[in-house]
């Protein structure tokens, strides 16, 4: 028979309250009581049974992990360096996939149902309405890679997309690029927006450069290949800042297709230095996030909030790098 807390309690000979205390983190148990219950539970077998402890504490300890772009390469290095970090803490996530949700309350009502301590949205396209549910439905909530705001609802930890923008414009310019292209994702997601806004303010200031704007379907390869092999049936610029790296690979293939060569007929530029960006047949000049930052951030940010579920929201930003590779002309001279 599977052993129980009242087996290594008389083990141990302690009360069952003290086993529960050993096995509770942060609870107050003597040395020696920890010493006899840990040697007794580990003669027994016994391992604390977690869903009975969440009946005793009322907490489950589940924390909601919300995507919704599992077509992106990205985020399989974001739901792994994600639930690692979580599970370091003793926390246990739960992977809920949004993908084509259009209805946050059916999030808010599934996560219910799981009773989640508390939900990390981790998406730069979910409209703030989302992160908003789950706060108006009383959880805890961490918004990931979201739309930076000076007086945020939610605690938000991502990049200064504008900024992102704005760098990958200066690239472009001091590479002597003079008819630029934005490509984007889907034309509604809060980060192409930014994304583009911030590119085109630095353009603003160089009226002899030609601009045009373009967005993909999705933050996909299949819809970044679409979207380019679209743009070069017509009139097609120098350089491309893909407002994403899958976008810009997906470009790279549809330019490739077209019998171009990069950088020397056609250059790109992408955003986030995903692991895949770096292989040698892609090599791909890129703005990088730096994920395992925002990460860090976001699951101290979810560990205070289950301490404290009035803690005041706030934004936390994390600066962006050029990464070098080679899909872009050099720095002229």
């Amino acid at each position: 028979m599977v052993p129980t807390l009242r087996d290594v309690a008389e083990l141990a000979g302690v009360s069952r309250s003290a086993v529960s205390r050993t096995f509770t983190p942060g609870a107050s148990v003597s040395a020696e009581t920890r010493r006899l219950v840990e040697q007794a539970a580990l003669e027994l077998g016994y391992h604390p049974n977690a869903l009975a402890s969440s009946l005793t504490t009322g907490r489950t300890k589940l924390i909601g992990l919300v995507f919704n772009n599992f077509h992106n390469p990205l985020f399989l290095e974001i739901f792994d360096r994600f639930t690692r970090s979580l599970q370091a803490i003793g926390l246990r996530p739960l992977i809920i996939n949004l993908t084509d949700e259009t209805d946050p309350q059916n999030s808010v009502q599934m996560l219910r149902q799981y009773s989640v301590d508390g939900v990390v949205l981790a998406s730069s396209t979910l409209p703030l309405s989302f992160a908003q549910a789950f706060r108006d439905a009383g959880m805890p909530i961490v918004h990931s890679f979201g739309k930076y705001s000076s007086t945020p609802k939610v605690h938000v930890v991502g990049i200064d997309n504008q900024e992102c923008g704005r760098l990958a414009a200066e690239t472009l310019l001091a590479r002597g690029y003079r008819h630029i292209a934005f490509l984007g994702g889907p034309e509604a997601a809060t980060s192409t927006q930014d994304r583009m806004t911030g590119f085109l303010n630095v353009l603003k200031a160089h009226p002899s450069v030609d601009v045009s704007c373009s967005f993909a379907e999705d933050y996909t390869f299949k819809a970044g290949r679409n979207e380019m092999t679209r743009l070069l049936s017509a009139n097609r610029a120098e350089a491309y800042f893909c407002g994403d790296d899958v976008l810009s690979i997906g470009a790279l293939s549809a330019a490739q297709d077209f019998g171009l060569n990069v950088p020397g007929d056609i250059g790109l530029i992408g955003l986030n230095d995903m692991e895949m960006a770096g292989w040698e047949n892609i090599n791909l000049t890129t703005i990088g996030q730096p994920l395992s930052d925002i990460i860090t951030a976001s699951v101290d940010q979810m560990a205070a909030l289950l301490k404290d579920p009035e803690k005041t929201p706030e934004s936390r930003l994390f600066a962006c790098h050029l990464v070098e590779r080679g899909t872009l002309r050099p720095l002229r001279a």
